[in-house]
């Protein structure tokens, strides 16, 4: 490589490197806490505009591209959209799981029986709700697999542009697939869906992302060995409450416990805001995800059409087909 274009790849490199520092978590707590999944997603979404920029810096057309190259990106990004989209149903339906618990709060209003057995049935609603399981998480591992696979560089002969191109989308398919697998497990409640990468010490970022994956799935195993229902931080918090006001609720309030029984209940109001307000920043990183990947998909589409860079066959079959899908 000449100068110039080992300058623009440590760049990129090193931008990797101090994004997965940043992702590291500096207190077990952080571990499994939406705080950290949108920090997760925020890195996402800027290593693939990193990479975007990449391509842009290093003027590789789009006529140089091989097919191969472009076949390895569609397959990719579409799996990514895919996995977006159950993860986004996921986090919409632990964010309905706040509907019981504005009932429970509700009716914890009033000192009544009547209203208390209401409060105990949407407390029943709300445990079934999140104790549920979501089949569009259980049955992604399909698609996590795909991508392991994917990681996989196609052999690239006497371009150095195009050497270069392979070694950064390699950076990028490693943080993808590792957030990808964590957002899964933690989804999930199980540990199977969390993997471990083996990267050459070739890369600057190596380092920084074995250690990130070392603590990271170290403390999701210990979590879920724990036999936890939950395993979000806030999720596990509004829980932890509710199991100390369920008898409360069951068994009527004494006068003595009427103090311990309001604080608990302001508990209550303050940890399901901050839940759904974590879900909901939550969601907007992963739409933000979804729509870099969707407006990269369409850049490189259009390109393809109007530069005529490759077959007819590959645009119908690879493309289309897979947006069809």
């Amino acid at each position: 490589m000449t100068p110039d274009l080992c300058a623009l790849l440590n760049t990129f490199e090193e931008t990797l490197a101090g994004r997965l520092r940043k992702l590291n978590p500096k207190d077990k707590n952080d571990v499994l806490s939406l705080s950290w999944m949108q920090l997760a997603m925020e890195s996402l979404c800027g290593t693939h505009n990193d990479i975007k920029t990449l391509i842009a810096e290093m003027d590789l057309p789009i006529s140089a591209w091989d097919e191969k190259w472009i076949d390895v990106y569609l397959d990719i990004s579409v799996k990514l959209l895919d996995i977006c989209i159950v993860f986004s149903s996921e986090i919409s339906r632990l964010n309905q799981g706040h509907l019981f618990l504005q009932f429970v709060l509700h009716n914890l209003n009033s000192a009544s029986s009547e209203h208390f057995i209401r409060a105990r049935s949407s407390v029943d609603d709300w445990k079934k709700h999140i104790a549920s399981k979501n089949l569009r998480v259980e049955n992604c591992n399909t698609i996590l697999d795909k991508l392991v696979q994917s990681l996989d560089l196609p052999k690239v002969k006497n371009s150095a542009k195009g050497k270069l191109l392979m070694r950064a989308m390699y950076g990028v398919k490693v943080l993808t697939v590792s957030v990808c697998s964590v957002f899964a497990a933690a989804f999930s409640g199980s540990a199977s869906k969390l993997l471990d990468l083996n990267v050459a010490e070739t890369y600057i970022w190596a380092q920084a992302f074995t250690d990130l994956q070392s603590n990271l799935n170290g403390e999701m195993r210990y979590v879920f060995s724990s036999g936890r229902v939950t395993v979000l931080k806030e999720l596990e918090a509004v829980d932890g409450i509710v199991k100390h006001l369920y008898p409360m609720i069951q068994d009527g309030v004494a006068l003595a416990e009427e103090e311990a029984f309001k604080n608990s209940v302001s508990d209550l109001e303050i940890k399901a805001q901050n839940l759904s307000q974590g879900l909901d920043l939550l969601t907007k990183e992963v739409d933000g995800f979804f729509q870099i990947l969707l407006s990269g998909r369409d850049a490189l589409l259009s390109k393809l059409r109007s530069g005529g860079a490759v077959s007819d066959r590959m645009l119908m079959g690879n493309v289309e087909g897979q947006v069809a899908r």
